[in-house]
């Protein structure tokens, strides 16, 4: 609807943040329950996700004008970033750039995480899905992305450690989208 209408402020009062290895199946809707795959990386700060997309057009200069005759898209960034506060065996890994947490011995109770010299490619799904009320719902996904970088980790005594990231959304090929928004929303029907 066009004009000043309070009723399409959003707020993304509850949400959640989900990995799942690239490939596994999305949700196509905003009521079907996230597969199997997906894992729930739990709680995240209270400055929650910002999403940002960049693109970068490249002007064409002329000889006849002070003017671009035109632009061309030569960039596209879509970026992902959050602080994740809980350390577990989804969220550590996430972090560090893959690999996996390992008991050191059988029963042990005692956990290793080893971050490798080389580093390698991580590549995962990523889901967001917040909720305005109980009658709005909102799903974006990423189907291929990687973690590009990590903000530093302060262990203190007055706050709890988080794990900051930027995820970087890839493209999986030229007929798929780089990223999908999924939405229970009336403000997006084109009903009068």
């Amino acid at each position: 609807m066009a004009g000043n209408n309070a009723s399409e402020i959003r707020v993304a009062g509850a949400g959640r943040i989900l990995v799942a290895p690239v490939g596994t199946t999305a949700p196509t809707d905003v009521t079907t329950a996230w597969a199997a795959g997906w894992k729930d990386l739990g709680y995240t700060s209270v400055d929650g996700i910002k999403l940002s997309k960049k693109d970068k057009l490249d002007p064409v200069e002329t000889w006849q004008s002070v003017s671009p005759a035109r632009f061309i898209y030569s960039d596209r960034d879509l970026t992902l970033k959050f602080q994740m506060l809980q350390l577990n065996e989804d969220t550590l890994p996430f972090f560090m750039g893959g690999d996996a947490t390992a008991e050191t011995a059988t029963s042990s109770g005692i956990y290793k995480y080893d971050l490798s010299s080389e580093p390698k490619f991580n590549e995962k799904a990523l889901g967001v899905e917040f909720t305005d009320g109980s009658a709005i719902t909102y799903r974006f996904i990423v189907a291929r992305g990687q973690v590009t970088d990590t903000e530093e980790l302060s262990l203190t005594r007055t706050s709890s450690i988080k794990l900051g990231v930027t995820f970087t959304a890839l493209s999986v090929d030229s007929t798929k989208p780089l990223a999908t928004f999924l939405m229970k929303d009336p403000a997006y029907s084109t009903a009068s």
